[in-house]
C-alpha cells in the first residue's frame, strides 16, 4: 500500500466527519491510481481546510453509521441497542458515540478502525502519551 493510501486509511472517516464535501474531493484525487505531487499537495491541502470545519450532527451521524458498519452483523442485541440509543441522542458537544464505537473497535479487534483518525480520539492510553 502506498504512503499516501495508509494516510488515507487513517484520516478517512475523520475527514467525513468534519465535511463530506471534502471527502468527496479526495475520494475524487484517488480516482485512476494516478497519484502525483501535485495531488498529494491538494490532498494536504483538503486535510487542512478540513480541520478547520467543526463536525455537525449530520457529518458525525454519517461517518458513525460508516464505522457501525464493521460490528453491525456481530455484535450483541443489548449493543445494536445501545448503538441506535447513542446515534438518537448524538450532538457534536455531547458525543458518548465515538467512544462507544472505539470500544467496540477494541473489543471486536477491527484492525483498519484501530488505525483510524476519527476513533483514535477516544483511545485513553493515546489521549495519555
Amino acid at each position: 500500500m502506498s504512503q499516501w493510501q495508509q494516510d488515507w486509511a487513517y484520516q478517512k472517516y475523520w475527514v467525513m466527519a468534519h465535511s463530506q464535501q471534502h471527502y468527496n474531493a479526495i475520494r475524487q484525487l484517488a480516482r485512476h491510481n494516478d497519484w502525483s505531487a501535485t495531488k498529494q499537495e491538494r490532498y494536504q491541502q483538503l486535510l487542512a481546510e478540513a480541520e478547520q470545519i467543526t463536525p455537525t450532527k449530520a457529518t458525525l451521524t454519517t461517518a458513525y453509521q460508516h464505522v457501525w458498519g464493521y460490528f453491525k452483523k456481530q455484535c450483541t442485541l443489548a449493543e445494536k441497542q445501545r448503538y441506535l440509543n447513542l446515534l438518537t441522542n448524538l450532538t457534536p458537544a455531547h458525543d458518548q458515540l465515538g467512544p462507544f464505537l472505539w470500544q467496540l473497535t477494541v473489543k471486536y479487534e477491527v484492525a483498519y478502525l484501530l488505525a483510524s483518525r476519527l476513533l483514535r480520539t477516544f483511545d485513553q492510553h493515546e489521549n495519555q502519551r
